[in-house]
């Protein structure tokens, strides 16, 4: 389904903290973005109320978006192909089975070029590496729902992890960087870590190591009488961690070090920043803990020069709240609109 004639494009990325919105002028470049909005991921009716008052809405009644979303169990891996076997029907499920652990009969996948996000061509079976994206078909469902009881129609449901890795690699070429940039998707229980230069992905790879882990420690060190005192003390934005931050990151540092060395062994390039995304405000010390700890620094983008050689301005008056790294996941469900295939579900 297309959007209705006076039907306006909105892009939403649904993230673990917060839901991230645009209202756009139209549906084709070149997109004007007409609004920006923030709600706490748990901030369900202030949603709600905003999708039921804003224009631009179809004869549905519903606001058709492109929705990026960030299930706990989605699927990013790069994977180096067997190309004598490629062709096999069987080969596919089996990658996912045994090098993935996951039953590709109850996940939705697309595998795509790690260089440039354009759909991997299974029938050629010519390319070597490849990015296997996935998603279990219940939490497509379980997201679908959930849309519609916002008011939103969604148009395409993306996985907000490759929409960021798309917005990432873009803006690296923008820049012209030569150096590979570490991003850190930190989850509850398990970090997503991506090495990536403007050339593509070039390391995926999950951590099972995420936030929760470190409550413990935090109970440990300050001799706090249970874990849910910890929780609530870590999460509150009252006392300040920085100085217990190594302690705190020491078990994730362990992973990403073997990661990182394997990688700068392999390609004989250094990282040259960390970005981590998915914290909550109050956690927003790891990123400088552990990018200070890696001894490289946090990345930084200025993303309104990028976003315009897209095709995408802002109206007058429309800002981005700082730091500007934070809209990447929604920039990039934009920037797709005429910048080459990416992984989608249809609404």
């Amino acid at each position: 389904m297309m959007f209705g004639k006076k039907t306006k494009g909105f892009c939403v990325d649904f993230g673990d903290q917060a839901v991230l919105l645009a209202r756009l002028s139209q549906e084709e470049p070149p997109l004007v973005v007409e609004e920006l909005k923030e709600f706490a991921a748990t901030d369900t009716e202030g949603l709600q109320a905003y999708l039921k008052t804003t224009e631009g809405k179809g004869p549905t009644g519903y606001a058709h978006a492109r929705c990026g979303v960030y299930p706990a169990r989605r699927l990013i891996r790069r994977h180096t192909m067997d190309l004598k076997r490629v062709k096999e029907p069987a080969y596919v499920p089996e990658v996912l089975a045994q090098t993935f652990r996951v039953e590709a009969e109850k996940y939705t996948t697309l595998i795509l070029n790690p260089t440039d996000g354009s759909e991997y061509d299974l029938a050629k079976g010519n390319q070597k590496e490849a990015l296997f994206c996935g998603v279990p078909a219940d939490d497509i469902v379980h997201w679908q729902d959930k849309m519609l009881e916002f008011g939103l129609y969604p148009e395409r449901l993306e996985l907000g992890t490759v929409a960021t890795l798309g917005a990432l690699v873009s803006y690296q070429k923008f820049k012209q960087s030569k150096t590979p940039l570490l991003l850190l998707e930190m989850g509850d229980e398990a970090t997503q870590c991506f090495i990536l230069t403007a050339d593509g992905v070039d390391i995926s790879r999950p951590i099972a190591s995420g936030i929760a882990g470190m409550i413990p420690v935090v109970q440990k060190e300050l001799g706090l009488k249970d874990e849910e005192s910890a929780k609530k003390l870590f999460y509150s934005n009252t006392f300040d961690f920085t100085s217990m931050g190594g302690t705190l990151i020491k078990k994730l540092l362990k992973e990403l070090q073997s990661s990182i060395g394997f990688y700068e062994v392999q390609t004989g390039q250094s990282i040259g920043s960390v970005l981590c995304t998915q914290l909550p405000p109050s956690l927003a010390w790891l990123s400088p803990t552990i990018a200070g700890s890696l001894g490289v620094n946090p990345f930084k983008a200025e993303l309104l020069p990028w976003t315009q050689s897209l095709g995408l301005t802002l109206a007058p008056g429309v800002t981005l709240a700082a730091p500007d790294e934070r809209w990447l996941g929604l920039f990039g469900l934009m920037a797709s609109y005429n910048h080459g295939p990416v992984a989608e579900q249809k609404g």
